[in-house]
């Protein structure tokens, strides 16, 4: 009976060792990863953004944006072609606080804006001529969400933010499908 009372603490011991054991390390591996892989996956994905992108035509023709996308040593440039201009410039990426993925497309100057209402003075201008009405910088850069080929831009605003990005374009959400890659 002694000597099997001395045999149960070593089997205990044994027990212990062989499930520190059992742990396999690619768990381990895999949740330190997963971060990285987020990283390496939204660069991939910035990498794929590379192309030729255009709007679908209705049968009114009313919208036509196409953007070429080019990768060079020094970044992601981008050439915008409307029926009534043409503009280039760099590409910045971002991803907002809900994970989505956007593209800016900077030096646009956008066609109209009037801004936030809710920053207007309480004043009527008509009312206080003394007032001088302040000018609105118009803003710079037009932002596209992308999700797999294609990207889309908001093109204008509501009645609380008025502004117009693509005045071209009557269309609210201009989606431009990827139709060649480089």
């Amino acid at each position: 009976m002694n000597s099997i009372n001395k045999i149960w603490p070593v089997i205990f011991l044994l027990l212990i060792i062989f499930s520190c054991n059992d742990k396999k390390p690619d768990q381990i591996i895999e949740k330190h990863n997963s971060k990285d892989s987020d990283v390496l996956k939204y660069k991939s994905e910035e990498q794929a953004i590379a192309g030729f992108y255009k709007t679908i035509t209705d049968s009114n023709n009313d919208c036509f944006v196409s953007i070429v996308i080019t990768e060079l040593k020094t970044g992601y440039f981008y050439s915008l072609q409307t029926n009534s201009r043409n503009v280039s410039g760099k590409v910045r990426f971002s991803i907002n606080d809900s994970g989505e993925k956007y593209i800016t497309l900077e030096g646009i100057k956008w066609d109209e804006y009037e801004g936030d209402i809710s920053n207007e003075d309480e004043t009527d201008s008509v009312s206080d001529s003394k007032t001088a009405s302040k000018e609105l910088e118009i803003p710079v850069g037009i932002d596209a969400s992308y999700v797999k080929d294609t990207l889309t831009i908001q093109n204008y605003g509501n009645s609380m933010n008025s502004y117009t990005k693509i005045s071209e374009c009557g269309r609210k959400y201009i989606q431009l499908i990827k139709r060649k890659v480089f």
